[in-house]
């Protein structure tokens, strides 16, 4: 029923509606289907599209993605051997429609977009599936084992690239044979930070970027930039909300903060000592306009967002106590003095601290912290070993 009230509202088309129900125009049959979440998710995974590509001249890959957005981010690449689709619900006469239509030659899921239906019903139809750069959490780790989950999800999977040793652990004991381990990615290490296309008039070192935050962080971190400009006054934030559909309540919480903001979605010029970044794919912009990221999703109990993309622009990263998602990337930074861990009550005070000099000096330390952890040929090898078992 959302998704006919999201046609019935014309925030999608019927267009829209038939591709998650499996229908939509039939892509030519044997092409590699990679499913990728989102925006994040599918700009991750691009070396390794490439990689496919160029290794295997003669396939097409049939891309899904689970919002517009992301459909439309593979769409703009402009790939002739791609075609963009949105994906079908995890549901088993969705996927019945869906693989009869497109006859792929393999499944390729990226981070942690394993959804039982979609992998057992590929394999069960004699098509490959793999999950690169795959991540689990121990809790949802558990939560597959009480249901019975773990066991018949890792039976599916031809090949398992894993994007940290704890997930990789947490996988092997879900059921998932070593033989059928390769190499571990994080895909999110190769990728090259886009240049920005516009970048704020504000004195770096002064602004503060909070990023892709959920609700609950807001109020937090507004509480915490008052504080600190009452010390720093020429301190400036850019509060750009992991999903723009957000922005009226988070200009709600803004307001009640007292503290004056412009809006991006609006126009308004960056004027006020808040800026709302309420639009889609313009975070490269506001990573290279920020001397700190506080990174979202790490004081809402979301696990974390990527620390890997602000660092890629020498921002200073701050963070809180939720980091799962990213658990090897922020044990790393956090042990080479690459990021600031900080309790909710302390983020004001080290917003103050938090200097030219003392970010630089992050920025440097988290450089080489995260490049220690990656491996530019990763994605090609990755390509090699999935083309290989095909």
């Amino acid at each position: 029923m959302r998704l006919v009230w999201r046609v019935l509202r014309g925030v999608e088309s019927r267009a829209d509606l038939a591709e998650r129900l499996g229908g939509g125009a039939a892509s030519a049959p044997g092409a590699l289907w990679l499913h990728a979440a989102s925006n994040g998710e599918l700009a991750s995974a691009r070396p390794l599209i490439e990689a496919l590509l160029r290794r295997a001249p003669g396939r097409r890959l049939l891309i899904t993605t689970n919002t517009l957005t992301a459909r439309a981010l593979a769409q703009g690449w402009a790939e002739l051997r791609i075609e963009a689709r949105l994906a079908p619900l995890d549901a088993r006469w969705m996927l019945t429609r869906f693989l009869a239509r497109h006859r792929p030659a393999a499944l390729i899921v990226v981070e942690n977009e394993l959804w039982p239906n979609r992998l057992v019903m590929a394999q069960a139809r004699g098509v490959p599936v793999f999950a690169v750069g795959a991540r689990i959490s121990a809790r949802s780790a558990r939560r597959w084992r009480k249901i019975g989950l773990g066991r018949r999800m890792m039976r599916a999977l031809t090949a398992l690239s894993a994007q940290d040793p704890a997930s990789e652990a947490e996988f092997r004991a879900l059921g998932l044979p070593a033989k059928r381990c390769l190499p571990r990615l994080n895909l999110k290490t190769a990728v090259a930070a886009p240049a920005p296309a516009e970048v704020l008039e504000w004195p770096r070192a002064a602004t503060v970027l909070a990023a892709s935050t959920h609700a609950g962080e807001e109020v937090l971190i507004l509480r915490a930039f008052a504080r600190a400009r009452a010390a720093r006054p020429g301190l400036r934030l850019i509060l750009a909300p992991r999903h723009p559909r957000r922005a009226a309540e988070v200009a709600g919480a803004i307001r009640a903060a007292g503290l004056a903001f412009a809006q991006r979605s609006a126009g308004e010029p960056p004027e006020a000592p808040v800026y709302l970044a309420d639009t889609m794919g313009e975070m490269a912009n506001w990573y290279a306009s920020a001397g700190i990221c506080i990174i979202g999703g790490t004081f809402a109990p979301k696990g974390g967002h990527t620390p890997f993309e602000p660092a890629a622009y020498g921002c200073a990263l701050v963070h809180g106590p939720s980091v799962e998602n990213h658990a090897e990337a922020f044990g790393a930074l956090d042990a080479a003095g690459g990021a600031w861990a900080v309790a909710p009550e302390a983020l004001g005070p080290r917003l103050i601290e938090l200097d030219a000099r003392q970010q630089a000096t992050l920025a440097r330390a988290a450089s080489a912290a995260l490049a220690a952890l990656g491996s530019h040929d990763g994605p090609n090898a990755l390509a090699r070993e999935i083309l290989e078992k095909i």
